[in-house]
């Protein structure tokens, strides 16, 4: 099946007070769906590659959002990734919502915001982590079942009934600090500590990486 074949019609996303937020990271099916009908050639396409931190950064042939680490994807459920912040943006646009803010960012990723959550869930509390009080079943560098990315919606359910919302790969958001942008939740490359809410993450706003991804918001009216 191509991944274009996979694309979903459209955004699964979770309604909290005042906005709604993707369930999962923008995948690449999902994505291919967006280039297709809009013609976009990715900043790392253009340049040949995305980048791997080994030792430094370093440019790595092929690998795009379409073959993320230079050979096509297993599934079509990756996270897109090899993504500057404009193409994100640009996504979400398509999608109809846009990128969602820091502060929204972390209100669904660790404040528990469901009328009626199922156990162990509680309703107001705010945890440590957006897998709850501990780190357990997300993609993170220590042992699980991922060595690399995850596809959407394979690590469990946490916050807001959201997934991947801590580590699997980076989630660019619209907070920008000059030149640059803010990214949240960690990824599979970084320990459970990063994806806790202190973590204060900013790149460079044209850089695209293997860790690198997003998920949209959108308004509620």
């Amino acid at each position: 099946m191509s991944v274009q074949s996979e694309a979903t019609a459209g955004p699964d996303r979770v309604a909290l007070p005042g906005f709604a937020i993707d369930r999962t990271e923008v995948t690449v099916a999902q994505f291919a769906r967006f280039v297709h009908e809009t013609g976009l050639l990715t900043e790392a396409e253009r340049a040949g590659g995305g980048f791997e931190y080994v030792g430094g950064w370093q440019r790595r042939p092929g690998w795009t959002w379409r073959t993320p680490e230079g050979t096509p994807p297993a599934s079509g459920q990756l996270p897109a990734v090899h993504l500057t912040h404009a193409e994100a943006a640009a996504y979400c646009r398509w999608a109809g919502g846009r990128l969602p803010t820091a502060a929204e960012w972390q209100s669904a990723a660790y404040t528990e915001q469901r009328a009626s959550p199922p156990a162990p869930w509680q309703r107001g509390k705010t945890y440590t982590y957006p897998t709850g009080d501990s780190p357990a079943g997300a993609n993170t560098s220590e042992r699980d079942a991922w060595p690399r990315a995850a596809p959407a919606g394979a690590t469990a359910a946490g916050v807001n009934g959201l997934h991947e919302m801590g580590a699997n790969v980076w989630e660019w958001v619209s907070d920008a600090q000059g030149a640059e942008r803010r990214t949240m939740g960690g990824s599979w490359w970084y320990g459970a500590p990063h994806m806790r809410a202190d973590v204060t993450a900013w790149k460079a706003a044209d850089f695209y990486a293997v860790y690198i991804g997003f998920r949209c918001a959108q308004d509620l009216r």
